[in-house]
């Protein structure tokens, strides 16, 4: 586990666990918005002062940057282990209902920071927002691909459009994460999966 040099104001330097300063610092973005946190924010909820900070992450982009890898690598992530499930439907379905799970998951701040982030981006922050974008881009690209390769292994109808039912999943992902940031709970997001599941194609 990495460990950096911090150099408080006064006193002698102090070490501090990068791994859960990052998870600190995804806790405030996750929270915030990208926009909406502040060095401040962070350097206080992270335990380190902007020197350590800058020395360890880089600037506040890359520092956010390196917050949602974090994300997309956590235990909780439903979304790559998804993609490994023998069938086209137990991939929706691991999908859809780690998604009503998750994003509306007390312990930590409700929805997911990716869309949210890039929802709430400025014209400042737009390298930000085009980073988030490609992330969602590649995540459908992967779920397109193994749609396609359903469709030749016979799982899903020949007559499937593989490119828009990833698109449609996602959009539904992404809609549950902003119902789940207005408040909704796991179990509506759960019976807005299973209506999802209704409409999926199988052979």
């Amino acid at each position: 586990m990495s460990v950096v040099g911090c150099t408080p104001n006064v006193g002698r330097p102090r070490a501090f666990d990068m791994e859960t300063a990052l998870e600190k610092a995804l806790e405030v973005f996750w929270k915030k918005g990208y926009d909406g946190t502040s060095l401040v924010d962070l350097t206080e909820t992270m335990g380190i002062n902007k020197p350590s900070l800058y020395a360890a992450f880089g600037n506040k982009e890359q520092l956010f940057l390196k917050a949602i890898e974090l994300y997309e690598s956590r235990p909780c992530s439903f979304f790559l282990p998804a993609l490994e499930q023998p069938t086209a439907y137990q991939v929706a379905e691991h999908m859809l209902y780690g998604a009503a799970m998750n994003m509306a998951d007390t312990s930590h701040p409700q929805g997911c920071v990716v869309v949210q982030g890039a929802l709430s981006c400025s014209e400042a922050a737009a390298s930000v927002k085009a980073a988030l974008t490609n992330r969602r881009v590649e995540g459908e690209q992967k779920l397109c691909a193994r749609f396609e390769r359903a469709k030749q292994e016979g799982d899903l109808p020949a007559t499937a459009d593989a490119q828009t039912l990833a698109r449609f999943l996602g959009t539904v992902l992404q809609g549950m994460a902003i119902q789940a940031n207005n408040g909704a709970t796991s179990e509506q997001l759960r019976q807005v999966a299973e209506m999802t599941l209704q409409a999926f194609p199988r052979v």
